[in-house]
């Protein structure tokens, strides 16, 4: 687990801009489950997290026409409850953090993992998000 003081502000960084910070599986669970689109993304302390990933899908839900209903947001090493239902809902991917999953009245449509990331710009994973949100949110 991460010193919460080194975590917030990554957390912070998606919070502040309308993510659901979930914390447990009954919560996970709970906003997968609503109607619509559900973009969740599990957050990490990785370079290419801060790097690449919060800034390409906070850009995604700047350009884009089309956004999920619901944003919601998990932490690896820090949740460990929420990310591990979070990641039974995923299957068959397997565990990846950062990664990117879209959900559409319950059931998983996306999933972009680490290796989609990694070496990837935050403009490059934004412009992929929102081809994704014109092809599942209504």
């Amino acid at each position: 687990m991460y010193p919460e003081h080194l975590t917030t502000p990554m957390k912070l960084e998606l919070t502040d801009n309308g993510f659901s910070d979930l914390t447990s599986a009954t919560q996970v669970e709970e906003t997968i489950a609503k109607d619509g689109t559900t973009l969740l993304v599990i957050n990490s302390v990785c370079g290419c997290a801060a790097g690449t990933c919060r800034p390409g899908v906070l850009h995604s839900l700047q350009t884009a026409t089309k956004k999920p209903t619901q944003l919601a947001t998990v932490f690896a090493g820090v949740d460990a409850e929420a990310v591990a239902k979070a990641r039974e809902l995923m299957l068959p991917y397997p565990p990846s953090s950062p990664s990117i999953a879209l959900f559409k009245d319950g059931e998983l449509v996306h999933f972009i993992e680490r290796h989609h990331i990694e070496g990837r710009s935050a403009e490059m994973i934004s412009e992929h998000l929102v081809a994704v949100y014109n092809e599942f949110v209504d």
